[in-house]
């Protein structure tokens, strides 16, 4: 299987990339976003100041630096609104944008937290729902990355992962 579901801390990790739920700024935050800039060192928010934010939607990739992951791709996902802006495209954009910087920097393995399921708003099971889905089209047309982790901080996210994957 090409897709592996975990409960933990993805800081921990020792993969090609992790994937930060980021704010537009890139700046760190709380929740997962906070967690990473804080593991991976003051560097990591150097690198970040030089890349002049992130649109929703969009990722951007920079070092791990004192994480075990040799790369964090930074990746702001929309905030619920109920599903009325656009939010389930956005945040398939966000997991698509992460995949295909992968596979332009060779990054066999890639490990996602629930991207803007938590001060975000959005709903555990569409978000997850979303991920899946997309992540399972990208890999049916790219052979480039061999693992996908989907990382979950809590019981709730991994019984409804369980049920997805």
């Amino acid at each position: 299987m090409k897709i592996e579901l975990i409960k933990g801390d993805i800081t921990k990790l020792s993969v090609g990339a992790i994937v930060n739920a980021a704010n537009t700024s890139l700046l760190g935050g709380g929740g997962v976003d906070g967690a990473i800039h804080r593991a991976a060192g003051p560097e990591m928010q150097i690198e970040c100041r030089k890349l002049g934010g992130c649109m929703t939607g969009e990722a951007k990739i920079t070092k791990g630096y004192n994480l075990p992951a040799e790369y964090v791709i930074h990746t702001p996902g929309p905030v619920w609104h109920g599903g009325i802006r656009r939010e389930e495209e956005l945040l398939a954009s966000c997991y698509r944008n992460c995949l295909q910087i992968a596979v332009e920097h060779h990054i066999k393995t890639i490990a996602f937290p629930g991207i803007s399921t938590g001060i975000y708003g959005f709903p555990k099971g569409k978000a997850a729902s979303v991920a899946v889905n997309e992540v399972n089209r990208f890999l049916s047309e790219h052979s480039e990355i061999e693992k996908v982790i989907f990382v979950c901080f809590d019981d709730e996210n991994l019984e409804i992962y369980k049920t997805l994957i």
